[in-house]
């Protein structure tokens, strides 16, 4: 009988906040690596490097048919991207978007979206094929062996862990992405001067960002527009973090009857999409708010040919003053934030310019390197089989004699290759001593024994001759460039030149130095206007003289009317305790038989849950005191001076659950408060009774109420002037109540 051992159980006691920490710095590294910011070497996020090599994969090349784009989604998905088919057809996307990478890399056929912010069609309906730059020079030399390739998610495919990019696609593209805790966003360049940059760093090594910039003017955006702070591009390039202020192109073109045109033909980058509807807002928004009365039209005319928004103007407007008022109050001008952050050496760097071509220029060599390896290895075994067939077409006679002579295969290559005749039959004893004396390579063997007749012709005896010189010739060179730096070098450079020579481009994007807009906005006219409100809540404003002419009949017809200034803010106090503030030249000034504008329309106030219980001009209670009185008997008195706020909406007053606001009034002139509740008990006392108070607070009871009793109305008195309401169906003079104190029950009154 065997002895069952006890098994201990051992406890590993950890620090909750080690094992939290460990996690998220896992999952962020996974995120930052894995998924969001591009590698250094290629320039490229995995989602994008999967794609494009399934496209490779799938055989969808510049010069075939153009494939499914849910076919390469679906593969890429299946294979090297498990995270969902919405990232890697968003890739896609960008990748054949011409207005957002400066080097399309995708050939798209079908729709993928526009400039002005319109999504693609659905994948199952547009079509993709390689790029021919991007065959060529992204995924050209894969079989060469140039790369590591790593095993894929599941391990049931290999997949390269970078792809042997021969240009800076990092500049050339530019990046954006955002991981966890950090994000990239680098602007795109122009192919031919990152080129011209890289060349230049590979002859001087200690070449500086200015000498850099020689070359790389800056950065060149495929929608075009301005760089304006041209000084600024070499601390950019230095540190590889700031700020790029870009404009749209401007063109001032002349209309009929002596009008200009503001014609914008180029967009700020930051414009693309949705931005560009947001722009012509701005400036119909720039009308409606009265910045401006020059602009009497906007139309976007942008078509296939680009981009083209007019504004017109009104005649004799002044087309710099509009053009500044653009540039400060729209995104016509806007800022690029610029944050070279990549993955390089496993790891997110932030990287200057120079570092970025150093980075590239390091991985050119050793992709170099290992290329012109592998081309080296097979030019040596191809010598190694040319050498061979040369010489046996020299003996060729005595090979065949050997052929014919063997029992079998393996009998004929151990003669070749080792010089044994056992068993072969020859005709002469000097043929058998001849091929003791053969020593054949292996390589050299197969290839003799798997040699066709057609080669012993003389021409092509000449021509395998020649070919092994070139084969000489090659090896020489890969030699020669694998030993050599400059040798090197200059085969990289030449790879350079040609891709410039096929694919380069002019600048799109201006770089100069302009000053900052100072706009100064017109000022106002200031004058006096009437606000009137119906009890509809349709508000209007009307001018002095206007009001002069029809006072008499206006001042029943309107439930607020009241003069302020144009440049003054009208205040709206509701049941809800809140404050709504619209600018008075933000009321359209209208005719007398204008109807107006729903003051819901024009402010934060909502119609559907709020009721309007004071209107009044901001300039009217800054100096004053207002008086607030609620449902349920809460009083106090407010600096008006606490109202003179930016915002376009606060809370006017603190309110307890189920209250609301029933009287708000000036009442720096008035001496007496009187308040009359639901079951019709009146209380009249001193206004000084009740206490200045924040606006952030409740106040002080004014009245107590019976279990079931609330506040229906609160009056502010005057001392000379005697004021009446009609109750239970006759007059009631509030002023001859009994005065009394605050905080009492007051008196019943039963009409």
């Amino acid at each position: 009988m065997t002895k069952k051992k006890d098994t201990e159980e051992m406890i590993i006691r950890t620090d909750y906040a080690e094992i939290m920490q460990k996690s998220y710095i896992d999952y962020a590294m996974s995120v930052i690596i894995a998924r969001a910011l591009p590698d250094v070497r290629d320039g490229l996020k995995p989602v994008q490097r999967r794609t494009l090599y399934d496209m490779y994969e799938l055989g969808i090349r510049y010069d075939r048919p153009y494939r499914k784009c849910a076919r390469i989604v679906g593969d890429t998905m299946g294979k090297y991207h498990p995270h969902g088919d919405s990232s890697i057809y968003d890739a896609l996307v960008v990748m054949s978007q011409e207005f957002k990478k400066g080097l399309p890399l995708v050939d798209g056929h079908g729709n993928f979206g526009s400039i002005e912010g319109d999504g693609a069609a659905a994948q199952r309906y547009t079509e993709a094929r390689l790029q021919k730059i991007t065959q060529e020079t992204y995924l050209g030399d894969l079989d060469k062996d140039v790369v590591d390739f790593v095993p894929n998610f599941d391990e049931t495919e290999q997949e390269p862990s970078v792809l042997p990019v021969r240009i800076p696609n990092l500049l050339v593209n530019g990046a954006e992405g955002i991981a966890v805790g950090m994000a990239t966003s680098i602007p795109p360049h122009n192919l031919g001067e990152v080129i011209d940059g890289v060349k230049a760093y590979m002859k001087d090594n200690d070449i500086t960002t200015k000498g850099l910039m020689r070359y790389i003017k800056g950065p060149d955006f495929p929608t075009g527009g301005l760089v304006v702070n041209k000084d600024d591009l070499v601390q950019i390039y230095e540190t590889g973090i700031g700020k790029l202020r870009i404009r749209g192109k401007v063109e001032v073109e002349e209309a009929r009857g002596g009008r200009n045109l503001i014609v914008i033909t180029q967009i700020p980058y930051t414009m693309i999409g949705a931005n560009i509807g947001k722009f012509l807002n701005d400036v119909a928004n720039l009308v409606e708010t009265k910045k401006t009365t020059d602009i009497v039209d906007i139309s976007n005319q942008s078509s296939k040919e680009g981009i083209r928004i007019v504004i017109e103007l009104r005649r004799g407007a002044d087309p710099d003053y509009i053009i500044n008022l653009l540039y400060k109050k729209t995104r016509l001008e806007d800022t690029f934030g610029v944050n070279m952050l990549a993955v390089a050496d496993d790891r997110p760097e932030t990287l200057s310019l120079k570092k970025v071509i150093e980075y590239h220029v390091d991985f050119q060599f050793e992709v170099a390197t290992r290329k012109y390896q592998n081309l080296l290895a097979k030019d040596l075994d191809k010598k190694e089989v040319q050498e061979g067939l040369i010489k046996a077409c020299d003996v060729i006679d005595l090979i065949i004699e050997i052929l014919r002579g063997s029992q079998n295969q393996q009998q004929a290559k151990d003669c070749l290759i080792l010089g044994k005749t056992d068993g072969i039959k020859f005709k002469s004893r000097a043929s058998k001593v001849q091929a003791e004396q053969l020593h054949f390579t292996q390589r050299q063997a197969t290839a003799i024994m798997e040699m066709r007749l057609y080669r012993l012709i003389g021409l092509e005896i000449n021509a395998l001759r020649k070919e092994h010189e070139e084969t000489l010739a090659r090896i020489a060179h890969y030699e020669d460039v694998l030993n050599n730096y400059d040798s090197m070098a200059n085969v990289i450079m030449e790879e350079l030149d040609a891709v410039k020579k096929e694919y380069g481009v002019k600048r799109k994007t201006v770089i100069d130095n302009v000053e900052e807009v100072v706009f100064e906005e017109k000022k106002i006219e200031e004058m006096q206007v009437y606000f009137l409100m119906d009890r509809f809540g349709y508000a209007k404003t009307i001018d002095k003289a206007t009001y002069e002419r029809n006072k008499d009949n206006l001042n029943g017809d309107y439930r607020y009317l009241f003069p302020c200034m144009n440049t003054d803010k009208i205040c709206i106090f509701t049941n809800m305790g809140k404050m709504h503030t619209l600018k008075v030249m933000d009321i359209p000034l209208c005719k007398m038989r204008d109807k107006g504008t729903p003051v819901d329309n024009l402010s934060n106030f909502s119609n559907a849950e709020e009721d309007i219980v004071f209107v009044t001009s901001l300039g009217s209670i800054k100096e004053n005191t207002l008086f607030f009185a609620t449902r349920q008997g809460m009083l106090k008195r407010v600096e008006g001076a606490e109202f003179d706020v930016a915002k376009r909406t606060i809370a006017a007053t603190k309110l307890a659950d189920d209250d609301a606001v029933i009287l708000v009034g000036i009442c720096d002139d008035m001496e007496f408060v009187v308040l009359q509740s639901h079951e019709d008990f009146f209380l009249r006392f001193m206004k000084e009774d009740v206490p200045m108070k924040k606006k952030s607070a409740i106040g002080v009871r004014g009245m107590r109420l019976g279990a079931n009793d609330y506040l229906e109305h609160a009056y502010l008195l005057e001392n000379s002037t005697e004021f009446t309401i009609e109750f239970k169906g006759r007059e009631l003079t509030l002023n001859r109540l009994r005065l009394a104190k605050r905080d009492t029950k007051g008196t019943k009154n039963r009409g």
